[in-house]
């Protein structure tokens, strides 16, 4: 494999002068799969020939089916040429190749057209390169009895890295490290090694952001490793034309479907739509706005509800990577057919953004109430190539092991990582082997840890319920309201109590027979007369303090004699899930405003996961004996200095 990848590595070097390093991977990867294509077709290369004559008044449907037929391949290619007859007419080699490429089946073609491969040669014949590139190729090897679908698979991920590497989409729009992938795919098969070891065992795997496969690519080699007798079908779906060429490309390498990779926006063009799958694996775009998108997610939510993909919610339209997660786990397989696993890559927001009743929220909520979510894994920071922020992968299944199910594990891996040596964008960290094998053994081993912590999915729901304070017509404050006033009020306000009753005893007259809005708006009226600034904590707090200690005031009241709310006074609790309401508003609410109460109409299931709340560890401060040392040691060195300078 070496030997191979080194080979086309100096095809690559050769082209130095007329193509950039980032335009390498334009020219390597296409002349790669074309020249394997020509390999595999070879040995059935004539049958096809005479079956093309034989069939050329049949219905194209009919008679592409034959041509398929005689290749006994999914593709074939019914031009004459092979590189050999093409470098044996270097005259003719331009015009040669397109019409060999044009022998090709669509579902083939279609691989080309995306890469563009036409301009490609249009320059690589201008600039004098085609033949010497052409030629080059054709002394390459690439029979399957050589080099096995395993082996070109590895090939031609190497170049795709290599490719990647040079070119300015390293950062990362169609690029997942490597180690993250490997730690998602050794996650999701972690606790089925046992039913993917037998022999003849046929599984599927599903990424819906493929971009050029990579994360197909691992668990793929992964899989076959571990048992080289599986049966795996990929299948995939990216909306960028180089990636979707690249993904396709290298599934056809390693013998996959070629109808297995799609092209098109996942979010309204499910290729897949009829399909399920084993196991899921996804990286989509976050931070990446989704109103192109929005009509139709919301058209589908609408119509299809529940029985859709975004039957839970959706998210902010500043952020759809929520959406891939919903759709990923639409491609779950029922329970009663065995179920499914998957993991996908998401930033910190989905863990908490959004309030409960809001669409981020929803989905949380149904996400932890379907018993989905397995477990959370935080990553380090500075991991990808087009962010530095803090990412996590989610875990998801429909078949829980009895220990897991009702229970979610949060795992931290935000400390383990090595430096790179040198950054690659955004990249400064990466996972060693031994920072996944603790990650996965961590997963594996599902117990409580420094950096392992198991929940009941109840602890993460919440229930946040509407206070009501009555609106007040008459303020007759008691005796000792003053006094509360001011105490309340004098660490908001900021300033000096001599300011602070500058203002209240001018007002002192106008405290009776008031709301409380038009004594708060008197406070500041007042406020401003004196030129002192009245923060709205200090308005409030003297606010509450007139209000919970009023003498025969008044409410204001509807048609039924209910106390009419105070808007201005409106307030919200979460309480946690497991606990009564009633009970906490005895506890945290009336304590502090005797006349509030609940409006119930009002109250609203939420969902967050505050990760890093879970594993905080405060540390202490220095003592300041210690800080003193410090600057004192500091003040030394500088009157040294200063007394150096004075010499």
């Amino acid at each position: 494999m070496v030997n191979h990848v080194n080979f086309i590595w100096n095809i690559a070097e050769s082209l130095r002068g007329p193509f950039k390093p980032a335009e390498y991977g334009l020219v390597v990867l296409p002349f790669t799969v074309l020249r394997r294509l020509d390999a595999v077709l070879a040995e059935t290369k004539p049958n096809v020939l005479n079956v093309a004559k034989a069939t050329e008044s049949l219905p194209d449907v009919l008679r592409e089916l034959r041509l398929a037929e005689a290749s006994g391949h999914q593709f074939y290619n019914t031009s004459p040429f092979d590189f050999a007859k093409l470098v044996a007419d270097p005259q003719d080699l331009r015009a040669n190749l397109s019409a060999y490429l044009a022998g090709f089946s669509e579902n083939v073609r279609d691989i080309f057209e995306r890469f563009e491969f036409d301009k490609t040669l249009n320059k690589l014949a201008e600039k004098n390169k085609l033949f010497a590139v052409t030629e080059k190729f054709a002394q390459a090897d690439f029979h399957p009895d050589v080099v096995s679908n395993i082996d070109m698979g590895l090939i031609f991920e190497e170049l795709i890295r290599w490719a990647n590497e040079r070119s300015n989409e390293t950062a990362g729009d169609h690029y997942t490290p490597r180690e993250v992938i490997a730690l998602m795919v050794q996650l999701i098969f972690a606790l089925d090694d046992e039913a993917l070891s037998k022999s003849g065992v046929v599984r599927s795997i599903y990424d819906p952001t493929a971009g050029t496969g990579g994360m197909l690519s691992v668990a793929d080699e992964f899989l076959h490793r571990m048992n080289p007798g599986i049966q795996l079908n990929l299948y995939g779906q990216d909306y960028n034309d180089a990636s979707y060429a690249i993904c396709k490309a290298d599934m056809v390498i390693k013998g996959q479907g070629v109808e297995n990779i799609a092209l098109g926006d996942t979010l309204t063009e499910d290729a897949f739509e009829d399909k399920r799958f084993d196991y899921g694996l996804s990286n989509p775009p976050f931070g990446v706005d989704w109103k192109d998108q929005r009509s139709y997610v919301d058209a589908e939510q609408l119509s299809l509800g529940f029985n859709g993909r975004f039957g839970p919610g959706t998210p902010a339209v500043s952020d759809g990577a929520m959406l891939f997660l919903l759709h990923l786990v639409s491609k779950m397989r029922k329970p009663e057919d065995g179920g499914s696993r998957m993991a996908i890559v998401l930033n910190g927001s989905p863990l908490f953004s959004g309030g409960a009743g809001g669409g981020e929220s929803n989905i949380r909520k149904w996400l932890l109430d379907s018993d989905l979510v397995e477990a959370i894994i935080g990553l380090p920071k500075d991991m990808f190539y087009n962010t530095g922020i803090s990412t996590y992968i989610w875990v998801l299944s429909n078949r829980k092991p009895d220990e897991r199910k009702g229970r979610v594990q949060l795992i931290d891996g935000r400390d383990m990582f090595v430096k790179l040596r040198k950054g690659l964008g955004s990249k400064r960290n990466e996972l060693s082997d031994k920072d996944i094998e603790t990650l996965v053994g961590l997963y594996s081993e599902y117990e409580e840890s420094e950096h392992s912590k198991i929940f009941r999915k109840e602890d993460f729901l919440y229930r946040t319920i509407t206070v009501e304070r009555p609106l007040k017509q008459v303020w007759r404050p008691s005796a000792d309201a003053f006094e509360t006033a001011r105490k309340r009020a004098l660490k908001p306000f900021g300033r000096t109590l001599a300011e602070l009753d500058l203002v209240l005893d001018s007002l002192a007259g106008d405290w009776v027979d008031q709301t409380e809005q038009q004594f708060r708006a008197r406070v500041t009226e007042q406020a401003e007369r004196y030129r002192i600034e009245m923060p709205k904590a200090a308005l409030t707090a003297l606010g509450k303090a007139f209000a919970t200690s009023d003498e025969g005031g008044t409410l204001a009241t509807d048609s039924k004699g209910k106390p009419l709310p105070d808007p201005s006074l409106r307030d919200t609790e979460n309480v946690p899930w497991d606990e009564d309401v009633d009970d906490y508003v005895r506890r945290e609410v009336l304590p502090y405003a005797p006349d509030a109460w609940v409006d119930r109409d009002k109250t609203k299931g939420g969902a967050e996961i505050p990760f890093t709340r879970h594993f905080y560890q405060y540390v202490p401060p220095r003592p300041l004996e210690e800080i003193d040392r410090d600057l004192e040691a500091v003040m030394y060195e500088l009157r040294v200095m200063l007394v150096e300078v004075e010499r």
